[in-house]
């Protein structure tokens, strides 16, 4: 039976030719039914550099852009891809341990900087207290603005959160996570456990801590995976 491009041969015919065209074979990135429609998202966009601008209109004032997110990570390994040998299967010790750690992390996609925080869970008075140590470590108030671009999580929009003296919140559209620099903090902070069995979490704890003083080290590393093209320079 001639089963023509149905054949391996056709299949390998066809990948080349698009591949030459410029085409490579993806996975789609999921979305949201419900996400943004593109105008939305354009609109954010719009919103942050129209609060840059600010900066030059208000010169005895500081504007700065940072974007916040959290993480959960737990006890149960991650698996990643290794390099090996063609024909060995690598070996990755992993058990089911359903314990968690919320790692809290703020980024100034422009420079780099980073502020992290390690606590046991995410609700309204963690949130309120990691937001006014924030807040105080990088010196928002009279002459300083300090713009957060954040989810619409419950905790994040409860009218019992107080913002802090300088302290502005900038929510994402939503189910918009593409929009947020702060997602691309955590491949770079699962790093340091993947594929390595933790057994308690303060042996996580020690790891997490360890890595995010690490990255906080390297503002490139930061600037080069958090800055998107559209984001406000500083």
């Amino acid at each position: 039976m001639d089963v023509g491009l149905a054949g391996p041969r056709g299949i390998r015919q066809a990948g080349a030719g698009l591949f030459a065209l410029g085409f490579s074979l993806q996975r789609p990135r999921p979305r949201h039914s419900r996400a943004a429609t593109p105008e939305e998202q354009a609109e954010l966009k719009k919103l942050l550099h129209t609060v840059a601008s600010a900066r030059a209109e208000t010169p005895r004032c500081r504007v700065e852009v940072w974007a916040f997110d959290q993480h959960r990570l737990g006890l149960k390994p991650l698996a990643r891809r290794v390099w090996a040998r063609v024909g060995q299967r690598p070996v990755a010790i992993s058990h089911h341990k359903y314990r968690w750690l919320y790692l809290y992390g703020f980024v100034h996609p422009a420079i780099g900087a980073v502020e992290w925080w390690l606590a046991n869970s995410v609700n309204v008075a963690l949130f309120q207290s990691v937001l006014d140590a924030f807040a105080r470590n990088v010196g928002a108030g009279d002459d300083k603005i300090v713009v957060i671009v954040l989810d619409n999580a419950g905790w994040h929009v409860s009218r019992k959160v107080t913002l802090p003296e300088g302290i502005r919140l900038c929510f994402l559209p939503p189910y918009s996570p593409e929009l947020q620099p702060a997602e691309r903090l955590w491949p770079l902070t699962d790093e340091a456990v993947a594929n390595k069995p933790l057994e308690t979490l303060d042996a996580l704890f020690e790891t997490r801590d360890q890595r995010c003083a690490a990255l906080s080290d390297n503002p490139a590393i930061i600037r080069g995976n958090t800055l998107f093209h559209w984001w406000p320079a500083e």
